[in-house]
């Protein structure tokens, strides 16, 4: 018997479990419980476990199992998880999370002992090509991470760039409502220039602080938002000269909204909600 929570963030769901001193497969744990009608159904799972570098630990799996090294909701939902359900009580303004993508710092808001969103350093945007990765014939690590891709009958021109995982931003004029994202995604997703596989965003630019992205996840599909996915769109879009510093992300599940300091660091900031608790028992 297993006690979990779910949550969702702008309509990216994920499971938490208290991972302390239990003995899961937790890889196959995020397959049958991530499955929709025969599962809970989520777009992963987020687990605790204790650490000797931070505050607390957290694992994030997707729904094909695979562990992902980060999630901007994810680690906003396990944060509201972590401190509603007592298992960490922070005693400044701030926590430190153990990632698969380092330490993170995340600044939750409390209302009445429960949080209600969270503000997110995400780090310093990445656009080294060795560094997301990417491997395109003829492209140094000095070089602009931009390029076409031919997928389909489309010409995709992505900027690729890392937020602790990979990602491939596509800014086009066509609506991105009308574009057959999981179709073309799942070719992105796989093909051979992106070694750990990726995660692929299209954008439409609405103003110089505001952009409309639809985001399709590596391990997961398509999904209704993503925090890294929107981290990636609002910072692609800023590299690429079209937004300013503070940019709102309207995702099919909500709005995200994306800064970055004078050092670069991108912040995300947005909701974290209570689905329901339950009790698996598979």
């Amino acid at each position: 018997m297993l006690p979990f929570v779910k949550l969702q963030g702008a309509g990216n769901d994920y499971i938490a479990i208290d991972g302390r001193n239990k003995d899961y497969d937790w890889n196959q744990l995020s397959i049958d419980m991530s499955k929709p009608a025969f599962g809970v159904g989520s777009d992963g799972i987020v687990v605790v476990f204790e650490s000797d570098k931070s505050d607390i630990r957290m694992r994030i799996y997707n729904p094909d199992g695979s562990e992902a090294e980060i999630s901007g909701n994810g680690i906003r939902l396990f944060t509201k998880f972590i401190i509603d359900e007592e298992i960490f009580i922070p005693k400044k303004d701030s926590i430190q999370i153990e990632t698969g993508d380092g330490i993170k710092t995340v600044y939750p808001k409390i209302v009445k002992n429960k949080v209600i969103s969270s503000r997110v350093e995400m780090g310093i945007p990445n656009f080294i090509p060795s560094k997301i990765p990417i491997n395109v014939p003829n492209m140094n690590d000095s070089d602009n991470p931009k390029f076409s891709l031919k997928v389909l009958d489309f010409n995709l021109e992505i900027t690729c760039l890392s937020v602790g995982n990979p990602h491939a931003v596509c800014i086009m004029d066509e609506n991105v409502d009308n574009f057959p994202l999981v179709e073309v995604g799942t070719l992105v997703e796989k093909h051979e220039y992106f070694p750990n596989r990726i995660n692929f965003e299209i954008v439409n630019i609405i103003s110089r602080e505001k952009i409309r992205a639809r985001i399709f996840e590596r391990g997961a599909g398509e999904t209704l938002s993503s925090g890294t996915g929107s981290t990636a769109s609002a910072s692609a879009s800023r590299y690429n000269g079209l937004v300013d510093d503070e940019v709102e992300v309207i995702l099919d599940g909500g709005s995200l909204n994306i800064s970055w300091d004078k050092k670069g660091m991108a912040m995300l900031e947005g909701p974290s909600v209570e689905v329901f608790k339950g009790v698996w028992s598979n």
